[in-house]
């Protein structure tokens, strides 16, 4: 099985970021974790890496409900970025969110592939990885 090489968490919840890192490398299916508490952050550094096949990741675990830009405000701004990076990037909403207009929201997006309700375990992370590859 391929892995990736590239993952990236955007979400400002100290621990739902812990227990999806520990659930990540339980998967030993990712090189590398990175993590961003806020869109604009992670925005910021997929223009800076846009180029930069090695360094974007290949996919995005996206929280909506985040300080200084949220997921919505995000994936507003991805869509005008997506076609510019160097390579595809999956993004997958990962909210605690079950409400279903957040739901319905997700599905009109192209750049969604899916809305995970939190928590994500290590099955659901295989599972997606798999599908990547």
């Amino acid at each position: 099985m391929n892995k990736i090489k590239n993952l990236t968490l955007v979400d400002d919840d100290d621990v739902f970021v812990l227990l999806t890192k520990i659930a990540i490398k339980k998967t030993n299916l990712v090189d590398q974790i990175m993590v961003f508490s806020n869109g604009l952050d992670a925005l910021i550094f997929l223009k800076e890496m846009k180029n930069n096949e090695d360094a974007l990741p290949e996919i995005i675990f996206l929280d909506l409900s985040m300080p200084i830009m949220d997921g919505w405000q995000f994936l507003e701004e991805f869509s005008k970025l997506h076609p510019e990076l160097a390579k595809k990037v999956t993004i997958y909403i990962c909210s605690s969110s079950i409400s279903p207009r957040d739901i319905l929201r997700a599905k009109t997006i192209n750049e969604v592939s899916d809305y995970i309700i939190k928590p994500i375990t290590k099955d659901k992370l295989e599972d997606i990885i798999h599908r990547l590859n």
